[in-house]
C-alpha cells in the first residue's frame, strides 16, 4: 500500500486548504479512508473518516469546518479545510482504515 498525501502549506488563520491523497496498492473503491493528524509533541489524533459508501463523520474540533470526499475513479481521497486555526497546524496522514499503514503526510502551518 502506497499513500502519498499532498496540499499542505503555510496559510494564515481564517484560510483555506484542500489536502489531497493518492492511494494505490489497494481496492480503493472497497475501503474506508481516515485522515489523521499529528502536531508537534501531541498525540496523533483522528480527524475525519469516509466509508466506501461515501459516508463521512468528523472529530468534534473540526466538524463544520472541515469536508472529506474521495474519488475512486482517481483512488483519491481529499480533505477541504475551511477557517482554518493556529491549533489545526499539524502533519496529516490518510490512512485505509484496516491497513496499519501510514504515508509521509503533508504538513499544514496556519499562522495567527
Amino acid at each position: 500500500v502506497q499513500l502519498q498525501a499532498s496540499g499542505g502549506g503555510l496559510v494564515q488563520a481564517g484560510g483555506s486548504l484542500r489536502l489531497s491523497c493518492v492511494v494505490s496498492g489497494i481496492i480503493f473503491s472497497g475501503n474506508t479512508m481516515d485522515w489523521y493528524r499529528q502536531a508537534p509533541g501531541k498525540e496523533r489524533e483522528w480527524v475525519a473518516t469516509i466509508t466506501q459508501m461515501d459516508i463521512p463523520t468528523y472529530a468534534d474540533s473540526v466538524k463544520g469546518r472541515f469536508t472529506i470526499t474521495r474519488d475512486n475513479a482517481k483512488s483519491s481521497v481529499y480533505l477541504q479545510m475551511n477557517s482554518l486555526k493556529p491549533e489545526d497546524g499539524a502533519v496529516y496522514y490518510c490512512t485505509p482504515r484496516r491497513y496499519n499503514v501510514w504515508g509521509q503526510g503533508t504538513l499544514v502551518t496556519v499562522s495567527s
